[in-house]
């Protein structure tokens, strides 16, 4: 784990209930949640919080964007949660609640996973990945080195989703067909209990069509 605490991170806290984490992926930040969090404000507690390197967060020197610092900051946020707290993630941030859930499984209630999927398992995948994200990096104005955050070194979150328990709601854009395999994967392997997908929507299906989604998450969490 990382000893970083200098970087700061801007977090978000509306209303009161039972405390929902929401993690953009790359290259977004936490105002995507924002029509997400106005429709379940009023009976939780909603927390969102922009990853290093994007928003209002600080933006470290190259070096200090690896998996495990987002992970130490995301503990840092779910400290602000009453726990065990529903981890709402898209893509990146699906991920990464993935990969807490793996580490503190006492700390999760649920997990919602919008456009999200657990990584690779082969290694020919992986670079592939990495090398869209490195492409899609020069094209961008973002921090530099900061592109490490969304790149994969190994499989250990795909190798260990069966060791997850908590409920799993899955959410996906109708036209988002890079994560539909994910989806598929999820349901043969966690406790999926909702899997709806958002018709006419694409990966931004929780910016794009925020009321469907919240609509979705409700319905979950009055599963549990």
């Amino acid at each position: 784990m990382s000893d970083d605490t200098t970087v700061q991170l801007d977090i978000a806290e509306r209303g009161a209930g039972p405390s929902i984490v929401f993690t953009h992926g790359w290259v977004d930040d936490r105002s995507v949640w924002a029509g997400v969090v106005d429709a379940l404000a009023s009976d939780h507690h909603c927390i969102s919080w922009d990853l290093r390197g994007h928003g209002a967060s600080d933006a470290p020197p190259p070096g200090q964007y690896t998996r495990e610092h987002a992970l130490d900051d995301l503990a840092r946020v779910i400290a602000h949660a009453d726990t065990p707290a529903v981890l709402v993630g898209h893509s990146l941030g699906g991920y990464l609640s993935l990969a807490h859930t793996l580490l503190h499984p006492d700390q999760v209630r649920a997990l919602v996973l919008v456009a999200s999927g657990p990584g690779f398992r082969k290694e020919l995948a992986r670079d592939q990945w990495n090398e869209s994200v490195d492409a899609s990096a020069a094209k961008l104005d973002i921090p530099p080195g900061s592109e490490v955050i969304s790149k994969h070194t190994d499989a250990w979150v795909i190798d260990d989703l069966d060791q997850i328990t908590v409920p799993v709601c899955v959410i996906l854009g109708e036209r988002d067909q890079r994560f539909a395999a994910a989806a598929g994967l999820f349901a043969k392997t966690l406790d999926v209990r909702s899997s709806v997908v958002i018709p006419d929507a694409g990966h931004s299906v929780h910016a794009k069509a925020a009321r469907p989604v919240a609509d979705a998450i409700r319905q979950f969490l009055h599963t549990l």
